[in-house]
């Protein structure tokens, strides 16, 4: 593998070069001519891919933070569609829901909910607006579909980076075995002239 370093040239990886931002890495071939044709020595080429890596676990990180933050969300955003659900089934019917709520952490009241046309919803920022409950159950499954496309969205693109981080890894690991083989190569011939 390391020892491959004539013929072949330097191939872009197959498919996507860059997804929502993130430059696609490049998988190099024959790094002799990666080099050359980059105008790069050994070292530089290394801690230029080095620097790639970690730009790419920066990215990773952020990109693993959305995805928590979207996948807490969720269960919210359902839990608060089955709340305006039951309100709009308790309607008409003349019996209150009886519940329990937090009032702060760890601190929940019981209350007696009766025939409520509308509900309050936390849009964040410390705004609360109030809508019908049909106003809200829209609102509510459209924040949830929009959460789980992102989500999808998200996960399709931690996929891409950690091909992208395999890639960039390989390439470091072609680059450095083939600087020691060419050491290997440049010793063996000082060797034989001495």
């Amino acid at each position: 593998m390391a020892s491959s370093s004539s013929s072949s040239s330097v191939a872009a990886s197959p498919g996507l070069t860059e997804r929502r931002g993130i430059p696609g890495a490049q998988f190099v071939e024959d790094v002799q001519t990666y080099l050359t044709q980059s105008g790069l020595d050994v070292n530089s080429a290394l801690a230029f891919l080095q620097e790639r890596l970690q730009q790419y676990k920066l990215v990773e990180m952020k990109l693993l933070a959305q995805q928590r933050d979207l996948q807490a969300k969720i269960p919210d955003i359902v839990k608060c569609l089955d709340v305006v659900a039951t309100l709009q089934a308790k309607k008409g019917t003349g019996e209150g829901l009886i519940t329990d709520f937090e009032v702060s952490e760890g601190i929940y009241s019981r209350a007696r909910i009766g025939d409520t046309d509308s509900v309050c919803l936390w849009l964040g920022a410390n705004v609360m607006l109030e809508y019908s409950c049909e106003e809200a159950a829209t609102l509510l499954q459209k924040n949830l579909d929009n959460a789980k496309a992102s989500l999808e969205v998200l996960v399709a693109d931690l996929q891409f980076l950690r091909d992208q981080v395999t890639i960039t890894q390989v390439t470091i690991a072609r680059i450095y075995n083939w600087d020691v083989h060419q050491r290997r190569i440049r010793q063996v011939a000082a060797a034989k002239d001495t």
